[in-house]
């Protein structure tokens, strides 16, 4: 059996680094091409070198067509602008594109959602296959627990740079469906001074921000005399990659389409 070409962008990241790792470490699967933005220092450099592992004789290039044109697959955590423009490629190509881009803007969904139809995208807060086990056991909480006050509290380190985390938003959309109502409408933010009293049906976030935590996220459902908290630790952002690539290998012949980690793991109603 061939190997799943798959093209990494953002391959000089943190989250790129680890992604290229994991593949080369994988069998089945195999780095095809390494995408960074123009003018990145490492364009050139030898995308096993630069994450660790032995050179793959593929080499950082800003010019993802050569690369997307022998792929099978795109993992893509980068930023909205990129995933958008990779999503487009990927439906061009027919290929799989596995995107864990958070802060996507509602024109970037629906720019995405179009690219499904050409495409199999499996789309993502957090590919952690744990995670994608919390929001559906969020999604049952809420919904049998209606009149349960649903708080969210969620950590990273101290360099991130949006709040509250799109692992927390994908949480909060879990508990919101569950209820049948719309996260836009229910969600509070932000907390400061005489706010007044909590209000009934609302879905509290709280985002803290420090040291080098790479995730942690609580959900806590408050009912009079009870809670009930649900809890996820990433002690390694590899937890990530483990699970972009279990997308991949999951979408190879699938129908074009939107999906998720809860299609990947079996957990779609």
């Amino acid at each position: 059996m061939t190997d799943i070409r798959i093209v990494v962008a953002g391959a000089a990241g943190r989250m790129g680094r680890a992604l290229v790792r994991l593949i080369a470490e994988t069998e089945g699967c195999a780095v095809c091409g390494a995408l960074e933005v123009k003018g990145h220092p490492d364009l050139g450099q030898d995308a096993g070198t630069l994450a660790g592992v032995k050179p793959l004789g593929v080499a950082l290039t800003d010019d993802p067509l050569p690369a997307v044109a022998q792929a099978q697959a795109i993992v893509d955590f980068t930023t909205p602008a990129a995933s958008v423009e990779l999503a487009a490629l990927a439906a061009q190509a027919r290929i799989v594109d596995v995107i864990g881009t958070t802060g996507l803007s509602d024109d970037d969904d629906a720019r995405i959602r179009a690219a499904a139809r050409h495409a199999v995208i499996v789309k993502s807060s957090n590919m952690s296959k744990g995670v994608a086990v919390l929001a559906t056991l969020v999604g049952r909480a809420a919904k049998a627990l209606p009149d349960f006050d649903a708080e969210i509290v969620e950590m990273h380190h101290s360099r991130k740079v949006d709040a509250p985390s799109g692992t927390a938003l994908m949480l909060g959309e879990a508990a919101a469906q569950g209820r049948g109502i719309k996260l836009s409408e229910h969600a509070v933010k932000a907390r400061d001074g005489i706010t007044g009293a909590r209000v009934a049906g609302a879905i509290g976030f709280a985002s803290l921000r420090g040291g080098t935590v790479v995730g942690e996220h609580e959900v806590i459902f408050a009912g009079i005399g009870e809670r009930i908290v649900l809890k996820h630790i990433a002690e390694d952002r590899s937890i990530l990659a483990c699970g972009a690539i279990a997308a991949v290998k999951w979408g190879q012949g699938k129908k074009p389409g939107l999906y998720s980690m809860a299609d990947v793991l079996g957990l779609s109603d």
